[in-house]
């Protein structure tokens, strides 16, 4: 796809990611531990309804230049076995609000790195987490690995476990790039380690990519994708780098200069897109590529795609409890998130409270914004029909601002990324590109503030 250099300069601005509405920006202290406790005593008055439980393990051993998750880095194991044992406390105090026993279809550890840990510790808090939950059969179970770390024997202690489905972290294969970014990943890792997950039965791996990063050319990304294709992983996140120096600090040993400009980091979206689909792969959402038979191709197809903040996933309506620092849980119309630092955390988790460090609670609003955002991220449409039902009220009536913002004079009508009729909001191909800032364009609440940037750019 041809852009302009006008058009991608024009809309390659910072944005939200909408992994949430409102977003993260906007969780304020006011909502704490009582707040978040009452949404689970409400959550608790459907015992029989599923949830997902998400387990944040923030430790690595050494920190990626690039990195924007919330990592601790810490060099030796021994140091962070106080962590799991305030993760299981944590889920006891959550469970006694929930109710013993509570049915989940999506379990996922997340990082950091979970296997920081050895394969003993894990299936120790395997156990004990399993002991507070239920974790039910076709439940989605998933961890994320990182191939420098993560041994044979923890793939199959996971295996054994109950785990099924893998993300696999790979950013890019080349050494020089990966040299920029302190990350050092020989091919053969990554190539060994994905095929004993094979060997094992894991059903489902995704391999993470990001592109725009210090180094990268066509040729470097050429070099990689022809790898990736190769091993034929079942789903693919494709992420744009996120320069975020003054949220991430250590990204400073990244020098700007070093990295892609706007234009050239385009082509490198656009060779991904061209590689992946020449390949068999269909798009999915924004920043994903799944193979035609995996469900959320099939779901991307039928306009049933969610996500939350595990990522994408085919199970609607379904509320998600977040353990460990810095984890957000969305229950009941409200988002809590727990203490990032981690002294904070253990400190509230051993006086018996929930390690709630802010939050907000949705309007009725924020849950209609909330929706078309979603679908938009999700499906590229929003149907007036299908708002009637959900909510009763259509487009034109709930959104007539938004709808002469988009069709107004240099709206995204005109620059051919969204079509408008009285009955769904569409975007098209190159819109698709562009979601984040058609999204945007429905956020009542988000702004970037004058006195400091907060978000990465859409591109």
């Amino acid at each position: 796809m041809e852009i302009s250099p006008e058009l991608l300069e024009r809309h390659d601005q910072p944005g939200p990611r909408y992994t949430s509405y409102p977003t993260a920006v906007e969780f304020t202290t006011s909502f704490g531990p009582d707040d978040h406790a009452e949404r689970l005593r409400m959550t608790a008055d459907d015992a029989d309804a599923p949830l997902s439980l998400y387990v944040h393990l923030p430790f690595c051993e050494a920190r990626c230049s690039f990195c924007a998750c919330h990592v601790v880095v810490a060099r030796r194991p021994s140091v962070a076995d106080a962590y799991l044992r305030r993760v299981e406390r944590e889920a006891g105090i959550v469970a006694g609000l929930l109710g013993e026993g509570r049915p989940l279809v999506q379990y996922h550890w997340g990082g950091g790195t979970p296997t920081y840990y050895s394969p003993e510790a894990l299936a120790r808090l395997h156990r004990s987490l399993t002991h507070h939950f239920d974790l039910r059969p076709g439940a989605e179970v998933a961890a994320e690995v990182d191939p420098r770390v993560t041994t044979t024997e923890h793939l199959e202690t996971m295996r054994e476990l109950g785990f099924d489905r893998l993300s696999f972290g790979v950013q890019d294969l080349d050494p020089d790039v990966q040299e920029r970014i302190g990350r050092f990943q020989t091919v053969e890792q990554t190539v060994e380690l994905y095929e004993t997950a094979r060997r094992l039965g894991y059903e489902s791996i995704n391999l993470d990519l990001v592109y725009g990063l210090p180094g990268q050319t066509e040729a470097t990304m050429t070099a990689t994708l022809d790898t990736v294709v190769e091993l034929r992983p079942d789903r693919l996140a494709v992420y744009s780098f996120a320069y975020v120096p003054w949220m991430r600090p250590h990204q400073r040993r990244i020098a700007e200069q070093d990295l892609p400009d706007r234009y050239r980091k385009f082509r490198l979206l656009s060779l991904l897109a061209e590689r992946l689909t020449d390949a068999g792969y269909q798009p999915i959402g924004m920043d994903h590529y799944a193979l035609p038979d995996d469900e959320l191709a099939i779901a991307a197809v039928e306009g049933t795609l969610t996500r939350n903040f595990m990522g994408y996933t085919t199970r609607r309506g379904v509320g998600v409890v977040a353990l460990g620092s810095s984890g957000i849980s969305d229950l009941a119309g409200a988002y809590a998130q727990n203490h990032r630092r981690l002294a904070d955390y253990y400190a509230a988790v051993d006086r018996g409270t929930l390690p709630v460090e802010r939050g907000v609670a949705l309007t009725d609003d924020d849950l209609l914004r909330r929706y078309v955002i979603t679908e938009l991220m999700c499906n590229a449409t929003i149907g007036d029909a299908d708002l009637r039902s959900r909510f009763g009220v259509g487009l034109a009536e709930a959104f007539a601002a938004e709808l002469e913002t988009l069709t107004g004079p240099g709206g995204l009508v005109d620059e051919g990324m969204v079509t408008v009729t009285p009955e769904a909001v569409t975007a098209t191909d190159l819109g698709r590109l562009f979601i984040r800032n058609l999204a945007r364009v429905f956020d009542a609440r988000t702004r970037e503030p004058e006195d400091r940037p907060v978000f990465s750019r859409t591109i």
